[in-house]
């Protein structure tokens, strides 16, 4: 094991997820995974690779990363925030292949940072959400994530009801292919191997509606996976864990009991 001191510096440091491929010519196309681990006294093991939201054009990297990567540290969980590349530079399958690469690095990585390979979740918010049903339902045994946590995602590019940005973004068209648009709609790929899902939305969120994470429980259900969903009546899109809301901040609470009833804390 690394000792103290060094597991310290390379917290927050970011690691280039692809470093045999050299400089990326521009910065924006260098996919990163940032390790924020959890004290040594209170790790509890588990982590959690976390996709900020954007609309596959910009990463919410303060709220939607940083900030939840600090709050699983509380709960004793180590966090890798991914910085993933965008469109409409890239396209799908650049997001899905860093994603994929960040659950690969973590469990090759895992002694020296400390990580139960068999505890490896990853959390996405809105677009991020989508990326992060991506893994949950296009992995191989290497890259599966053992829970997913999904809050106001991205789920659909089919339904009349998607956020049509991030799918244009995602599959560089506003008339993509139609199969190409079925298999990126993830309510429409969940199986029974899909892992152990978490889902918190707004009944009023005005930029990625509601029915995205209705879909996804529907077919969760369907294929008995295991899964929890949270829908609160008021609260704008993109409100990360929203503090100063004294309503919506309790999902937080919500999800650390659910963390806690699936064995990822105690």
């Amino acid at each position: 094991m690394v000792s103290i001191l060094l597991l310290a510096t390379l917290s927050q440091s970011p690691v280039p997820l692809y470093p045999a491929k050299g400089v990326f010519e521009d910065a924006r196309d260098r996919p990163e995974l940032t390790p924020y681990l959890a004290e040594r006294g209170k790790a509890s093991g588990a982590a959690v690779v976390v996709c900020p939201g954007g609309g596959y054009q910009n990463l919410a990297i303060d709220h939607e990363g940083v900030q939840i990567a600090r709050w699983l540290n509380s709960l004793g969980v180590h966090a890798f925030v991914l910085k993933y590349r965008l469109g409409p530079r890239h396209k799908h399958p650049a997001m899905l292949d860093d994603v994929s690469e960040a659950f690969r690095m973590v469990r090759r990585r895992a002694e020296e940072w400390g990580v139960d390979s068999r505890r490896v979740g990853v959390w996405g918010f809105s677009a991020g959400g989508h990326l992060a049903s991506t893994i949950s339902t296009h992995f191989t045994p290497e890259t599966r994530p053992d829970f997913s946590i999904l809050s106001y995602p991205v789920i659909t590019c089919t339904e009349e009801w998607k956020h049509k940005g991030s799918c244009r973004n995602l599959l560089g068209s506003e008339q993509p292919d139609a199969e190409l648009a079925k298999l990126m709609s993830n309510e429409k790929q969940v199986t029974a191997r899909t892992p152990p899902t978490f889902l918190f939305h707004t009944t009023d969120d005005a930029v990625v509606p509601v029915e995205n994470a209705l879909a996804y429980y529907a077919a969760l259900r369907k294929h008995g996976v295991e899964a929890e969903l949270h829908i609160f009546e008021h609260g704008r899109h993109g409100v990360g864990l929203a503090p100063g809301d004294w309503v919506l901040n309790s999902w937080a609470d919500l999800l650390a009991k659910w963390l806690v009833r699936h064995g990822i804390t105690k």
